[in-house]
């Protein structure tokens, strides 16, 4: 009889634990009201082409082969740790790519990371910064992309290490590492330095990249922005606080935005040559705001391979 009790209590237990598992990782979608702040909205395609600049959307959604960067197709193929993702197609392709989406959509893939059909989307899509996106750049963002051409054509499926391949998983990645909501501007700081955190860290999301993660892809605090390894294990991102560009004048840092070109007469190359053009495209003065804050970031040591 005591036997049987303790099984019965496990199982009990195990469902218990079972059924709060799956509730607190369930994706969390804006509610109707929270929605109202995207339907409301008119995007503004001509805005929309900077935000689109801005985050870098070219540099994975653009089909590989090809020089289009407008050409939506995605594919691109990102190895990490646990296995390869493949990029989406985001033209307006209405069967493979995003011409059936409406802005609420778009919002909830970019500032929740999840899909329209409610499922997670896998953080290598880096919308652990994109959340602090504003509503107006997400409807601005979608005017912009419902003026490029429709692209035919479905990327491959991710190929996951097994236990990577059940989405339900990254609720608790979610909970771990997952911050959403708008930036609040620094009423200490002044507008300068406030846009240029803006473009940083949110649609720039420059983190993503220069920053070393943990075992669970999520980033170590105590290197943001000073440098890590890429996810493929093939190259090393450099440090961008003030430990790493202590050479680099303000004014340097702008002339790279704009050019690639570094202090040491080089250019930048890789992923990075990518970026420079993205951030070419951006006005002057969202170019400073950028190295404005950038230079402001405290000073972190580069963490070893």
């Amino acid at each position: 009889m005591r036997a049987r009790t303790w099984f019965s209590a496990g199982i009990a237990t195990a469902v218990v634990l079972a059924v709060g598992a799956w509730l607190i990782t369930a994706p969390q979608r804006f509610a109707s009201a929270d929605l109202a702040r995207f339907q409301d909205k008119t995007g503004d395609a001509v805005r929309g082409k900077m935000v689109f600049a801005a985050g870098d959307c070219a540099s994975c959604h653009a089909s590989p082969g090809q020089a289009d960067r407008l050409h939506l197709g995605g594919g691109l193929a990102l190895a990490s740790p646990y296995g390869t993702f493949r990029v989406p197609n985001i033209s307006m392709d209405p069967v493979d790519g995003i011409g059936n989406w409406q802005t609420k959509d778009l919002a909830n893939a970019l500032l929740n990371g999840v899909s329209p059909s409610g499922t997670h989307y896998y953080p290598v899509f880096p919308y652990a910064s994109l959340t602090h996106m504003h509503p107006q750049d997400v409807a601005d963002l979608m005017a912009y992309l419902r003026t490029l051409p429709a692209v035919k054509g479905r990327p491959p499926p991710h190929e996951l290490v097994s236990l990577f391949s059940v989405r339900r998983f990254i609720g608790f990645w979610k909970i771990l590492y997952f911050r959403p909501g708008p930036l609040a501007p620094d009423p200490a700081r002044d507008e300068k330095w406030n846009r240029g955190r803006y473009l940083v860290e949110a649609l720039a999301h420059c983190a993503e990249c220069h920053s070393s993660r943990d075992m669970f892809g999520g980033i170590k605090a105590k290197t943001r922005y000073a440098g890590g390894q890429d996810p493929e294990g093939a190259g090393y991102y450099p440090n961008i606080t003030p430990e790493g560009l202590d050479q680099w004048p303000e004014q340097d840092l702008i002339e790279m935005l704009r050019t690639g070109k570094t202090p040491g007469h080089g250019r930048v190359g890789s992923s990075m040559a990518d970026v420079v053009t993205n951030t070419a495209m951006l006005p002057e003065n969202d170019r400073e705001a950028i190295a404005f804050y950038i230079k402001s970031l405290p000073a972190r040591p580069t963490p070893t391979p």
